[in-house]
Order: C-alpha cells, then structure tokens, then sequence
C-alpha cells in the first residue's frame, strides 16, 4: 500500500477537490480518510515544523560544524535517553 498526504475541499456536493495533483496514471480503487481541520488551522499539519524553520536549524547545524563544535555520539543519546 502506497500513502500519499494531500490537502483538500468538501465542496457543497460532497466531493473531495485535492489542492494537489496526485499523478496517478493509472484508475485504481482508492481508500481514504478524511481528517476535518479547524478553521484556525493551516494548510499545513499543526505539527509540521515550518520549512524555513527547518533550513535555518539546518545552517546553524552546519555552522556548529564548520567551526568544530560537535559532540560525540555517545553524548548525544545519553541527553535522549534522559
């Protein structure tokens, strides 16, 4: 089973409009779940971290070890496992 996460519309029949073109080429039967989202919500998941957030996180990271500031990793499960 493949899943694929998209957004879309109930419209006033009924019918699900996706945002996004799933490009499937073939017809298959499909099942699907409906998640109803709050009004205040995004588009996006409540629990998705936005991209930009993301990148920045990632140059910092990238940053740290350009200029040598790392941790064994040892160290850092022991902060997980914490």
């Amino acid at each position: 089973m493949q899943a694929f996460e998209v957004m879309g519309t109930i419209d006033e029949k009924g019918q699900i409009i996706l945002d996004k073109n799933l490009n499937i080429t073939t017809s298959i039967r499909v099942k699907v779940i409906v998640l109803l989202t709050n009004d205040s919500e995004t588009e996006s998941d409540s629990d998705d971290t936005p991209i930009a957030e993301i990148k920045a996180s990632l140059r910092r990271s990238l940053q740290q070890v350009k200029a040598g500031e790392t941790r064994p990793i040892s160290e850092l499960w022991e902060r997980i496992d914490d």
